[in-house]
């Protein structure tokens, strides 16, 4: 039997026990969300395409069940920024995590703080502390270490983004920046326009970058309907519609420095599931730039900044 003082501290504890474990059944979710999407392509369907139908069904669900949602994000259009930031956020990683090596896409997609510090700069006319520029430095330097080219020599040395995969991890993090800045500063709106937004988001930007190189013959069109992949395509629109419930819950419950802790178990799914299953390798340079992003990232959560 527990003694009294055991049991005082256990309900202490309790109303951040189910908080926490929303926020990391969303950290699970999108940390290994690469591999359904990874499926989907095996099955003829294009990650853009396959962001399109999943955002689409959770976009249905969501005014089906909160209808005003749509008036209020119309009388909003300031809310579009957050569309756009959302939508790029999700068709980059999403089509990111398919066609790369998982770990390095989610490391440079994590670069996200130094974006965060640049456009709260400018969007939220927050100052450049020394705490800040710190974590800008940190970022900068973790990712020079994982796009340093072994081998070369001249300008193709510079350490840049070299590969389709890098490109869209680097803009997701900097969309996903936006994303977060946006959600801070606009965040007296009403929660179901703001999430209606950023699924709206995911299906219009996949929507129309997906047509553009469609018409380009770079994107595949959709296979014809199978029941596989479109019950896929359900479970799916179902995980992230009740991630972002938890999100939600936890974050509205938690301080915003422990949400911003415990939402960096993303990286671990990443990782864990990735070399788990052959969705990426590790090397001493990536674990010594990630190290150096990851101390970014967890200097931006100590100091309030929001994550995911």
């Amino acid at each position: 039997m527990s003694s009294p003082s055991s049991s005082a501290s256990l309900a202490a504890r309790a109303p951040f026990a189910a908080p926490a474990g929303a926020l990391v059944i969303n950290a699970f979710v999108w940390g290994t969300s690469w591999w359904p999407f990874r499926q989907f392509e095996a099955r003829g369907l294009h990650p853009l395409c396959a962001t399109v139908l999943i955002y689409a069904a959770a976009v249905l669900v969501i005014l089906a069940l909160r209808p005003r949602a749509l008036a209020q994000l119309l009388r909003a259009p300031v809310l579009w920024v957050l569309v756009i930031a959302s939508g790029t956020t999700n068709a980059a990683f999403n089509w990111a995590v398919t066609i790369g090596d998982v770990l390095r896409v989610v490391l440079l997609f994590y670069l996200m703080p130094l974006w965060t510090v640049l456009l709260a700069r400018v969007l939220l006319h927050e100052p450049l502390t020394r705490n800040a520029a710190a974590r800008v430095a940190l970022a900068l330097a973790g990712a020079a270490i994982v796009l340093w080219p072994a081998g070369r020599s001249g300008w193709d040395a510079l350490p840049l983004p070299r590969s389709l995969p890098d490109w869209l991890a680097v803009l997701g993090g900097m969309a996903f920046a936006l994303n977060n800045v946006m959600l801070r500063r606009e965040a007296k709106r009403p929660e179901e326009a703001r999430a209606l937004a950023m699924f709206i988001g995911g299906m219009l930007v996949a929507g129309v970058l997906a047509l553009g190189l469609s018409g380009a013959g770079l994107v595949a069109p959709p296979p014809a309907p199978a029941a596989p992949w479109l019950a896929g395509i359900a479970v799916m629109a179902a995980l992230f519609l009740f991630a972002n419930l938890a999100l939600q819950y936890g974050a509205a419950r938690l301080p915003a420095n422990v949400t911003s802790v415990v939402m960096l178990t993303e990286i671990v799914f990443a990782s864990v599931s990735a070399l788990a299953l052959g969705g990426g390798t590790l090397d001493a340079q990536l674990v010594a730039g990630g190290t150096l992003i990851l101390a970014a990232a967890l200097l931006s959560t100590l100091s309030g900044a929001d994550a995911h």
